[in-house]
């Protein structure tokens, strides 16, 4: 199944409003795709972008602005740049918001970075390393169930701070993932007090869709027969 048609799938049976986004790691840029004009205040932001229709590409300075998403992303920081991830680190750490000690155990990618390309998962120019979707508790819901009928359920906790290292951990571990997000991801994407994410690796997208159809299915018959047996036992 293409790209496009597992974007629509997912859209249609999990009545998405914002679709799904696709981001891929690679040496360099696929032809035809432009770079990014302006550099964005976090890496999160190029998601938004991207939800919004627009394909591009970005370098390592397009993710200076924001040193927790460089980290994440295995982007290497110039010298004045690195003073400031230690800075926000530090200032983390001092709201308590963050432990020292947290920090080496946070996802990141470690291979040389080159370019990333964000896209519409429909409009991808190349195969995703991640897809990203965004949606109520009851959408991700139904696509963590997918994942866990496909056998991709996540081996660890629900992901939080920093929301961006939910894409380095799907990479790494080969599995969905459910992220709450992170207060700065919610500000710099406008994500709802009510939404959330899941994030699926590229390689494992149509396994997890294949799936969805029977979750999604089945959830509706699950859902009439508690509906039902809830008006029975109230009577």
């Amino acid at each position: 199944m293409d790209r496009t048609a597992l974007a629509e799938k997912l859209s249609t049976l999990l009545d998405l409003t914002i679709p799904p986004v696709a981001v891929a790691f690679r040496a360099t840029h696929p032809a035809g795709v432009a770079r990014i004009e302006r550099a964005g205040p976090a890496g999160c932001a190029y998601w938004k972008q991207a939800a919004e229709g627009r394909v591009f590409y970005t370098e390592a300075a397009d993710h200076y602005n924001c040193p927790i998403g460089s980290y994440t992303h295995g982007v290497e920081l110039p010298a004045e740049r690195a003073k400031e991830l230690e800075g926000v680190v530090g200032t983390m750490v001092g709201l308590q918001y963050l432990r020292m000690e947290e920090v080496p155990a946070i996802p990141r990618r470690t291979e040389p970075f080159g370019v990333a390309v964000y896209a519409p998962l429909a409009e991808a120019p190349t195969e995703p390393d991640v897809v990203i979707l965004r949606g109520t508790a009851r959408q991700i819901m139904l696509v963590a169930e997918a994942a866990g009928a496909a056998g991709l359920a996540h081996d660890g906790a629900v992901l939080g701070r920093p929301a961006c290292a939910m894409i380095p951990e799907a990479m790494r571990a080969a599995r969905g993932n459910t992220s709450l997000g992170c207060i700065g991801n919610r500000v710099y994407t406008g994500l709802g007090d009510a939404e959330l994410y899941f994030t699926i690796p590229g390689a494992r997208l149509a396994d997890i869709v294949a799936r969805l159809e029977t979750v999604a299915s089945a959830n509706h018959a699950l859902e009439q027969y508690h509906q039902d047996r809830r008006h029975t036992l109230s009577r």
